[in-house]
């Protein structure tokens, strides 16, 4: 599926900007810059390559209210990138949701991310760790309405080489809380092929989190 960019608000991007200083405390990091570390692009395909053979990562859900709104299906969300911010070797890259079905849906807890790259397209590196503040909410999506999370990359290059086994990945490989089928956007930067975790991400939370 394809996403384009949109005009950054500046009530948004206030929102966004707030959302990711709270995460660079969590982190004992400053808060962010306004320039971004890696280089990003916000096109978003469905399938870059073959099938990419690890799992989402499982998330527990509430138990679903009867007749209440069903989680929210890969094929019912457009992802996008949104605000990326820069600070103490860090990149923060907000990720957007968005409900493109015609039914309302549930998002909740966290998506799995990656990096990959390669042909045919494989995860690189360790997928992303939950960052346990703030806690999981359940977020009711209308046609149309938005949500987002907040996802940490470390610069691999703080890494000796030895250690991180630097490679250049072009996608950020994104399941949907709860779902097994994923969404590929375009992102280019270093990440490491080696068992280093350089990847955090948090919840998902209502709302859009700003305009690349």
């Amino acid at each position: 599926m394809t996403a384009s960019a949109r005009a950054a608000r500046p009530a948004v991007a206030g929102a966004a900007l707030a959302c990711v200083a709270a995460l660079a405390a969590a982190c004992g990091s400053s808060a962010p810059s306004a320039t971004p570390a890696s280089t990003v692009t916000v096109t978003a395909s469905a399938q870059p390559g073959t099938a990419i053979s690890s799992a989402a990562r499982a998330t527990s859900s509430p138990t679903a209210v009867a007749g209440g709104p069903a989680p929210c299906p890969t094929r019912s969300l457009g992802l996008k990138l949104g605000l990326s911010q820069g600070a103490a070797g860090s990149t923060y890259q907000v990720i957007d949701f968005t409900n493109i079905s015609s039914v309302s849906c549930t998002l909740y807890g966290y998506p799995g991310v990656s990096l990959a790259g390669g042909q045919p397209v494989t995860q690189v590196g360790l997928a992303a760790s939950e960052n346990p503040a703030p806690p999981r909410k359940l977020v009711t999506l209308a046609p149309g309405q938005v949500a987002n999370a907040l996802l940490r990359i470390v610069d691999a290059l703080n890494f000796p080489a030895s250690k991180c086994g630097p490679v250049t990945t072009k996608w950020l490989q994104v399941y949907p809380p709860n779902q097994t089928t994923p969404v590929y956007l375009s992102y280019t930067t270093t990440a490491c092929s080696k068992p280093v975790r350089i990847l955090s991400v948090n919840v998902v939370q209502p709302g859009s989190g700003g305009s690349a």
